[in-house]
């Protein structure tokens, strides 16, 4: 079998990031940048799989500019075996990546594609999707648990009211919840094997995907101050800031 998983370069979890001084985007100068987190799991979903007998390859595929070879020589120290940047200098919404990886998917014939459910960027939770309407294929998204079976997937997803479990005819896609699993670390050893990992770079045209944006950032501030708040003395004291400086009641 074998296994695809997306991947996305961000900026890192820990970093607090800030819109530019002009407000026309958000101020990546010298930020430090990682593998989304979602994806981490994705990649630790697929290498347990192979190390279970069920994959015999997982490929690592990121959409952006040649600074994403980074996270994806991070995936393969992770365990991918190989990966595939698809490269391109504009910045690609949910459907353009999704149109993209439609192409790889045309081109690698993977029999399960896991995702992380979303990116903790822009946060849209629409790529997976996306991907399997234009693939037309079965979804499991939120999976806390993946079990493979012959031609199929059994997922077990987080939803609203708590677990629910869907069993999906291979080729399917899954994403990936933060109870999936806990990512392992990149040891030194695979550091350096990861360098001699094949990294195949395409294009865009290459696919003969149009991935132009079709939303224009009108904006992007930073959210205003909070104001320090202040100690009362009494519930009276209270009810009145409430109501005559907050008036939230009346």
């Amino acid at each position: 079998m074998k296994v695809l998983v997306p991947v996305k370069r961000v900026v890192d979890y820990n970093v607090k990031v800030k819109a530019k001084s002009d407000e026309t985007g958000v101020d990546l100068a010298n930020a430090k940048m990682s593998l989304n987190p979602f994806c981490e799991i994705a990649i630790e979903e697929a290498v347990r799989l192979k190390e279970a007998g069920k994959a015999e390859e997982v490929i690592a595929v990121s959409v952006g500019t040649s600074a994403s070879q980074e996270q994806l020589r991070t995936s393969l120290a992770l365990g991918a075996d190989r990966a595939i940047l698809v490269e391109t200098e504009i910045e690609v919404e949910p459907l353009g990546v999704a149109k993209i990886l439609k192409e790889v998917v045309n081109k690698e014939n993977p029999d399960l594609i896991i995702l992380g459910k979303q990116a903790i960027d822009d946060d849209s939770n629409q790529t997976g999707q996306m991907l399997a309407s234009l693939l037309g294929i079965a979804q499991g998204t939120f999976a806390s648990e993946v079990n493979i079976s012959e031609g199929s997937v059994e997922v077990t997803r987080e939803i609203d009211g708590g677990l629910q479990t869907v069993k999906l005819n291979l080729p399917a896609i899954v994403t990936t919840d933060l109870r999936l699993n806990e990512p392992r670390y990149a040891s030194l050893p695979n550091i350096m094997k990861a360098k001699k990992k094949p990294l195949e770079t395409i294009t865009t045209d290459d696919l003969g995907v149009d991935a132009s944006p079709r939303l224009t950032t009108v904006k992007v501030a930073n959210p205003p101050e909070r104001e320090a708040g202040v100690k009362v003395e009494s519930v009276d004291e209270l009810v009145d800031k409430l109501k005559n400086e907050a008036k939230v009641i009346s």
